[in-house]
């Protein structure tokens, strides 16, 4: 009996003893591993290499997950395991996302519990500044609460690390975006003309010479509840964002600039195929965006970088006639304006009335679909180069038809089409009555001439 003391706390002293070294084991590792981290910060390395070394350290699986639960970054110990589809199946759960949400808002990590065949996970936010962009997920079995308590450690660690990085790539890329949008400013401006810079900035933002390019500007306006004080600045910050992403990731070479309240694209593409992108991107951002209006105006073409700025030009002011018009919210090219480029120099559009009024304004004495139907003669008459049997075909009526039409609108306003003088009066009224877009309301509502 007084054998078995000894032998006992000699047991005892052992397990103690083991206990002891496994401890320091573990604070081996811990220091081990947060020296590892650390010395991350000091090389070039990414959210997807803190991953890879923390995966193996822990021999587990790790995965740096956005707030909006997209997979970041993931890497596991097992080489057997598709990280992404199995990191992907876990955020599935209609829960998690209230869960990490309440991370974000506390700051503290969290670890949740094994749940069926899913293992524990510890999830920790990832700090940017007062910003929690992301999360560090460790997968790991929990059941060893020493090694539960390092791997808890070690997550929180690692997340401090991915937010040093990932503040550190948001400066570089706030550095790299603003010299960026220096140069396109420098190109929309015109401002290296002189001292020859224009092609040496170009060259650096990727512009090709020998590609036909169009400039595109898609001015945003925000309405309805987007408009209330304090929010307008955001909503347009996100639509810009939105169309910035919308180019960039859909035309290789795509060039843009995000400014006060329009993004800026260079495209080295056609008119045909800028003005079907610009129309996807529409659509886009009115599904995302109902409260905004977005409208896009397309420059001519140009190959010199020297040319960028005049294309520019003819996007703003193609923007211009638009919002003059009353016809937001399309995609319009400088091209396609026509005459109505010319037209809408005039300062007051009343002017424009005025004109279309004098020439063509006895024609809303008529009966109002007779006055319609020979308003669109008309037109048709002049697209068809004067034409009755073109017209007739286009129209689906009789050539006779369209002769007995023709010689009554000039009865009614006194013009002679076969006269250069009133044909061209006529088709500039026609052209001012199109741009307008109202019809024979146009004449309708017009001021009077000054001489009736």
């Amino acid at each position: 009996m007084a054998d078995r003391w000894p032998q006992g706390r000699q047991g005892s002293v052992l397990l103690d003893h083991r206990e002891v070294q496994n401890e320091n084991a573990l604070l081996r590792e811990l220091v081990t591993v947060y020296q590892q981290l650390t010395g991350l910060t000091l090389q070039d390395a990414d959210a997807s290499t803190v991953a890879r070394l923390l995966a193996d350290r822990a021999k587990a699986t790790v995965a740096v997950v956005s707030r909006s639960l997209e997979v970041i970054a993931a890497a596991s110990a097992d080489a057997n395991v598709d990280v992404a589809a199995y990191v992907r199946a876990y955020l599935s759960s209609p829960r998690l996302a209230a869960v990490l949400h309440s991370t974000a808002q506390t700051r503290r990590s969290l670890r949740l519990p094994d749940v069926g065949d899913a293992a524990g996970v510890i999830v920790a936010p990832i700090l940017v500044g007062d910003d929690v962009p992301a999360y560090l997920m460790t997968f790991g079995d929990s059941h060893n609460d020493a090694a539960g308590d390092l791997s808890l450690l070690v997550t929180e660690h690692a997340a401090t690390i991915c937010g040093v990085i990932l503040g550190r790539e948001r400066v570089v890329a706030a550095a790299a975006r603003q010299v960026r949008d220096d140069l396109v400013e420098g190109l929309l401006l015109g401002s290296g003309r002189g001292n020859g810079e224009v092609g040496r900035w170009a060259r650096h933002l990727g512009y090709d010479p020998a590609l036909e390019h169009r400039i595109l500007a898609a001015a945003i306006e925000a309405t309805g509840s987007a408009r209330t004080p304090g929010s307008t600045a955001g909503q347009l910050k996100r639509v810009s964002a939105a169309i910035d992403h919308f180019f960039t990731t859909r035309m290789s070479g795509a060039i843009t600039s995000i400014r006060d309240d329009e993004v800026v694209i260079v495209v080295p593409e056609s008119a045909a195929e800028a003005t079907r992108l610009s129309s996807a991107c529409l659509a886009r951002m009115r599904d995302l965006f109902p409260d905004t209006v977005i409208t896009i105006g397309i420059g001519g073409g140009c190959h010199d970088p020297a040319d960028i700025a005049r294309s520019y030009g003819q996007a703003r002011r193609t923007i211009d006639a638009v919002v003059r018009l009353g016809r937001q919210g399309q995609v319009v090219a400088f091209e396609d304006l026509g005459i109505h480029r010319l037209l809408l120099q005039v300062p007051d559009l009343a002017e424009l009335r005025s004109f279309a009024t004098e020439i063509l304004g006895k024609l809303d004495g008529q009966e109002r679909q007779r006055g319609t139907e020979l308003l669109a003669t008309l037109a048709c008459y002049f697209r068809e180069n004067s034409s009755p049997q073109r017209t007739a075909r286009s129209l689906h009526v009789h050539p006779n038809t369209v002769a007995y039409r023709i010689r009554r609108i000039q009865e009614i306003t006194g013009l002679q089409l076969d006269a250069y003088r009133d044909r061209l009066m006529a088709q500039v009224a026609l052209e001012i009555i199109d741009a307008l877009g109202t019809g024979l309301d146009v004449l309708r509502y017009a001021p009077a001439p000054a001489d009736a």
